[in-house]
């Protein structure tokens, strides 16, 4: 086994969450990718990242556009993931329902929670750039239980405990 395919196989064991980043291009037509990187970096100020290939097409219209929004795909969403990953760059959203963030980014229905941001810097690392955005705006849209990654498969998680501490707590309220 390749020492690539080892450092995949053991990573693979980290489960992850399936995040849509989306942003638009010049003429205010929809671009996405599918990230499991995502990730808050300073509550102040209010920073968050995620990574991306180098030879991501979507890379490039978040540079020009200098902007996007991370949304967390829900449980219900494989599909939709799926398609954000592997279609031609201009399809991936094509029929897909959505509104703009405020910044003008596609917030995707059907999500758990979207966090709006403009581009704070790239950093390069390995074959990957760091996207680091400020956050603009955020929103809880549903409930849902969020989309993981995990050991090759997609998946969705649901802790009964914390559905216990949501109601508690009065979370369950949110979205009604």
């Amino acid at each position: 086994m390749s020492e690539g395919r080892r450092f995949r196989d053991v990573l693979g064991n980290f489960p992850t969450s399936v995040v849509a980043i989306t942003t638009t291009d010049a003429e205010e037509r929809p671009h996405g990718m599918i990230v499991g990187t995502f990730t808050s970096v300073s509550l102040d100020p209010p920073l968050v990242s995620f990574l991306a290939d180098r030879s991501s097409t979507t890379l490039g219209t978040i540079r020009a556009a200098g902007r996007f929004c991370a949304n967390a795909l829900a449980g219900d969403q494989e599909r939709l993931s799926r398609r954000i990953a592997t279609s031609p760059a201009g399809e991936r959203i094509a029929g897909t329902t959505w509104h703009p963030s405020p910044l003008g980014s596609p917030v995707l229905d059907g999500i758990v929670a979207w966090v709006d941001c403009a581009v704070e810097r790239f950093v390069e690392i390995g074959d990957h750039l760091l996207v680091v955005g400020r956050v603009h705006d955020l929103r809880v849209e549903s409930l849902k239980t969020p989309l993981l990654f995990f050991r090759g498969g997609y998946g969705d998680y649901l802790s009964s405990a914390a559905l216990l501490l949501d109601r508690l707590v009065g979370w369950d309220e949110i979205g009604r």
